[in-house]
């Protein structure tokens, strides 16, 4: 597959070439001249080869074959090669341009003199020209070779896949034809989706099954389509095959065609003829008078529904469209017009999935595994990970063979390997890969980016993205006037989302705040995506010492296990990222080498690694736009760090790093600099549990910081802060022992912060006073908010956040009950009031205060005796900590009031409260707590703070 590479390296040519290389003074006789030109007629060149990139990608991948396959395959990957090392020299000229962007003409020829100090490896002063020449005559060549293939040009309504006419076994059509006995798992939503479609509004209404490839979208609308009831309710029920129509007007002409299939009337003539608007005519008026259900399977457009809608007439009559699609923004398209109901295919749970398999596997035991086969099989269930066409076909695969352990065992364990060598497999790796195959060019790379991660791999988003971001694969908006710029960061999290509305990833948490934490793809993808990213050299994963020395050409390493002989031979001078997921130690020749041997990596990540040290040379890798030595052992950064000067991304947490070099100042294109360590031995404080970092004089020059935390500001002092006026990108600032005399610098730099999302202060000891009512009102734009310090007062501007999402309060001192000014905060979800942050007897929760509140933690008030909950406050309120509060002895009788409360804890409460809901004693509070799904007591056992024991109280939903 060319595609993706080609187009990303022709946006790498507009970016560089335009942006850069024609900025630099220069005339006829430098070599700039010859290299821009050079260039500009590779671009060229490529643009003529990109019309045909699709076909040629989908020929060389048609497991049909053909006499011209393998020349189409050689063709593929000769231009793949050649986009590699246009990518590569457009990288070492950038360099040499970076080294002499001050040098005028009159020294420009003094200076060819000196390239072959730059560029060791150079044999000339000219080689980056004529090396862009030689790449200019192959990609000619590899255009002119084009022509004896005959490529088709992509459609821009359609792609020629569609063309094609349905393979004999497909398994998109097989999945009409399963017998409703072997149907497993979709009991439930059968009724919910029945329920829709002869039920609830007479109005035109979309009713769509949305999951990844796999799934049983398929089977499961088979299932509720061929229902007595559904057929019972509909005058008119007809089926079409999305993914096998060309155009819409394919899709019209095939629709008229079914109506008449059974009718003693003939097909309209001229029915070829007919302009799109007869056409959409001709359906509605068929439709008009009828009770209709129509499901489009497979659909693989956002805008299907712009094709349809105006066919699809709306008669009042209970007609529904059924529609099944990985996409789920294809669904959501229809709610412009359409009434929408979505049902989101789950994977099967476990003992769905074993039916399903006992059913297939054992069809002729009549679905029973024999006892000596149970753990075995089981084993093979849980791999397939609720997966329902990996459950039948590894079934289907396993009922030929012989029922023995020791054949059972190769299956297991070979699993992945059968999926690409096993006929039984096929259709599983087919529809899987059509997955990838299927998504937009500018999600490709990012979607193969998931393979460099190990199978089972849980992945931080905000890590991902940052490493799509800095491989140039997410790209920035054009500012239209009058609007908003987004942050890359924000296009990239649209670009998640897009892979997740596709139902190719997984969702694995999510933050307070809705957003996405954590991702994974299922096992089963992920073996089709290592195997792409091996056929399309983007990745090589290193998995055993004595794995072969010969990598081939690649462009990044995923470390599973160090590889010596791999390591030590590479001479893959292309590479652009390399991960460490090994938790051994790293040679040393390995880290000392890296700027040597990958002078044009963007990308490092060693998280949780044994990574000690950072070489002293870093700063050599020109570049380099993200490192992640987060949880390693490194203490010190080199001085030349600061000679990274394309860095976006510095991820230091977790390490004992408390010090950055003057140099880091240089920086000015970094975005994220995340810095502290949290200190989980010993007892907890608020204060000191977390160590920031310091930095010199002149972070002000970092003017492209979007996140700092955490800063020890009195290392700096109010200098410092005053520095932080010039972040005015800043998004989340966390700073660390701040003391009084700050507070007016702090309330003016803050203030100049228009895009400030979060903020969080900490002072310098407990008893330290901190004034930090603004004279004017700081950023609007704050979600959340920190304040771990003694206050005056409740600053006026807290109450007037209207889009906070998280208030913490620790130190506050606040004798009078602040709640009464946070209650109409219209967005807030959590709030943590931590260590005397209020130092009264009685808190009390009014009514309608705290409507959007989730989570509430009372945590060490030392003087909290009472807490009063009126009816109608904390109304979506589901999580409810009390931790440590001594004076705390009665259980609050409005607890009984939350409804929707899911969670109560109380850890280390006074004994009194703790007895009156003991197991003995719970009759006294059944009525207060007994609606709760899950309270939790826990207490303190020894000196350790992390030994406890955990008490679930027995309420009648556990």
């Amino acid at each position: 597959m060319a595609e993706p590479i080609v187009t990303f390296v022709l946006q790498q040519l507009y970016q560089h070439v335009v942006e850069h290389a024609f900025n630099h003074v220069v005339d006829e006789r430098t070599l700039q001249t010859g290299v821009d030109k050079n260039l500009n007629d590779i671009k060229d060149e490529l643009e003529s080869i990109q019309a045909s990139l699709k076909d040629a990608d989908t020929r060389a991948a048609d497991d049909g074959g053909g006499a011209d396959k393998e020349g189409v395959k050689i063709w593929v990957k000769q231009l793949r090669e050649a986009s590699f090392r246009i990518e590569d020299v457009i990288d070492k000229y950038l360099i040499y341009l970076s080294q002499n962007v001050n040098v005028n003409h009159s020294r420009f020829i003094a200076l060819f003199q000196k390239i072959a100090h730059m560029f060791p490896n150079l044999k000339s002063k000219h080689q980056i020209a004529d090396e862009i020449h030689d790449i200019k005559l192959l990609v000619k060549g590899i255009n002119k070779r084009s022509a004896m293939f005959n490529f088709q040009p992509e459609s821009g309504s359609s792609s020629s896949r569609g063309t094609k006419a349905a393979r004999f076994g497909n398994p998109q059509m097989a999945s009409h034809f399963i017998e409703e006995a072997q149907v497993v798992g979709f009991e439930s939503p059968r009724e919910e989706l029945v329920n829709y479609l002869v039920r609830e509004t007479n109005d035109r209404m979309l009713v769509s099954i949305v999951g990844m490839g796999g799934q049983g979208k398929s089977t499961l609308a088979k299932y509720v389509f061929d229902n007595q009831e559904v057929i019972n309710h509909f005058d008119f029920r007809f089926f079409i095959s999305v993914s096998q129509s060309y155009t819409m007007r394919d899709l019209l002409t095939d629709m008229i065609k079914k109506f008449y299939k059974d009718s003693p009337e003939s097909i309209p003539k001229g029915l070829q003829e007919m302009d799109d608007n007869s056409l959409i005519t001709h359906v509605r008026l068929y439709l008009k008078q009828k009770r209709y259900l129509m499901w489009f399977d497979d659909v693989r457009k956002e805008d299907f529904s712009d094709g349809i809608e105006d066919a699809m007439i709306n008669n009042n009559n209970g007609s529904r469209i059924l529609v099944t699609t990985r996409m789920k923004q294809a669904a959501e398209y229809f709610q412009r017009s359409f009434h929408v109901r979505i049902h989101m295919l789950k994977s099967l749970p476990q003992e769905k999935a074993w039916e399903l398999f006992c059913n297939k596997a054992f069809r002729s035991q009549e679905g029973r595994c024999p006892t000596e086969l149970q753990a075995i099989s089981n084993e093979i269930v849980e791999k397939c990970r609720g997966l329902p066409m990996a459950v039948v076909n590894m079934a289907g695969l396993l009922s030929a063979t012989a029922k023995t352990m020791s054949e059972w065992r190769k299956v297991s364990q070979n699993m992945i390997i059968e999926l690409d060598r096993n006929a039984h497999l096929t259709s599983l790796t087919m529809i899987l890969s059509r997955s990838y195959d299927d998504l937009p060019r500018h999600l490709k790379h990012c979607m193969l980016y998931f393979g460099m991660y190990p199978e089972h791999y849980t992945i931080n988003c905000k890590r991902l993205m940052g490493q799509w971001i800095a491989e140039g694969f997410v790209k920035s908006e054009g500012f239209v006037k009058g609007e908003k710029r987004r942050t890359l960061e924000e296009v990239a999290e649209e670009y998640l989302k897009e892979l997740i509305h596709t139902s190719l990833v997984q969702i694995s948490s999510v933050g307070f705040d809705g957003k996405v934490k954590s991702c994974q793809v299922h096992d089963l993808l992920h073996h089709i995506i290592t195997r792409k990213m091996k056929d399309l050299s983007f990745c090589h994963v290193m998995y055993e010492d004595h794995e072969q020395v010969t990598v081939g050409i690649t462009r990044r390493f995923s470390i599973a296990a160090c590889s010596s002989n791999v390591l030590r031979s590479n001479s893959n001078s292309g590479i652009r990222a390399i991960f460490v997921f090994d938790k051994g130690e790293l040679p040393e020749y390995f880290i000392d080498s890296l700027s040597v041997k990958f002078e044009l990596i963007k990308v490092l990540d060693f998280e949780h690694s044994l990574l000690k040290y950072v070489p002293e040379n870093l700063g050599n890798l020109f570049h380099l736009k993200y490192l992640n030595l987060s949880h390693t052992k490194i203490m010190v950064l080199p001085i030349s760090i600061g000679n990274l000067v394309n860095l976006e991304v510095l991820d230091l947490r977790q390490t004992q790093v408390d010090e950055l070099p003057m140099e880091m100042n240089n920086l000015t294109k970094l975005r994220l600099l995340l810095v502290y360590y949290k200190k989980y031995e010993g007892s907890f404080s608020l204060l000191n549990s977390t160590i920031g970092v310091q930095m010199q004089k002149g972070i002000g020059c970092l003017k492209s910081l979007q996140n700092l935390y955490f800063l020890e500001v009195d290392h700096g002092g109010v200098d410092l802060i005053h520095e932080l006026k010039k972040l005015r990108q800043l998004r989340k600032l966390g700073i660390r022992r701040m003391r009084q005399e700050y507070g007016d610098a702090l309330c003016a730099a803050t203030q100049k912060m228009k895009h400030l999302e979060s903020l969080n202060i900490t002072a310098i000891a407990e008893n330290e006073t901190l004034d930090l009512d603004f004279v004017s009102t700081p950023p609007s734009n704050i979600r959340v908010l920190n304040l771990k310090a003694k206050l005056t007062k409740l600053p006026d501007w807290i109450p007037k956040l209207q889009y906070l999402v998280k208030l913490m309060l620790g130190f506050s001192n606040f004798k009078h009950d602040p709640l009464d000014s946070l209650k109409n905060l219209p967005n807030l979800l959590r709030l943590y009031m931590w260590d005397d942050a209020f130092v009264g007897g009685r808190l009390r929760f009014q009514i309608g205060g705290f409507l959007k509140l989730k989570e509430l933690d009372l945590t060490r008030l030392n003087k909290l005796c009472y807490v009063s909950i009126d009816k109608e406050a904390l109304l979506c309120l589901e999580k409810f900590r009390f931790n440590n509060n001594p004076e705390l002895k009665v259980l609050p009788q409005d607890l009984q009031h939350l409804n929707n409360l899911q969670f109560l804890g109380f850890t280390d409460m006074p004994s009194q409260l703790i007895k009156s809901i003991d197991r003995e004693r719970r009759r006294q509070c059944h009525s207060i707590i007994n609606h709760i799904p899950v309270v939790r007591i826990s207490q303190k056992v020894g000196s350790i703070h992390q030994d406890y024991e955990l008490h679930p109280f027995p309420t009648p939903s556990i």
